[in-house]
């Protein structure tokens, strides 16, 4: 296994209850959740090799409150 990075990395408290409430969900640690959505995130900002549209760089809404 490719040795991981380490990254510093600050969320608010909210963030971080809401991530960690759904990796509780999917029986995953808060690390683990992080790094699977970033993942995800960029496995779908790819599409057979290539950058998709420039739609996907729309900001999505999220009420983070």
């Amino acid at each position: 296994m490719a040795e991981k990075k380490q990254v510093p990395l600050r969320l608010s408290e909210k963030l971080y209850n809401d991530i960690a409430a759904w990796a509780e969900d999917d029986f995953r640690s808060v690390n683990g959740q992080i790094e699977y959505l970033l993942s995800e995130c960029v496995r779908q900002r790819k599409k057979d090799g290539k950058y998709v549209g420039e739609e996907i760089d729309v900001p999505p809404k999220f009420d983070l409150r």
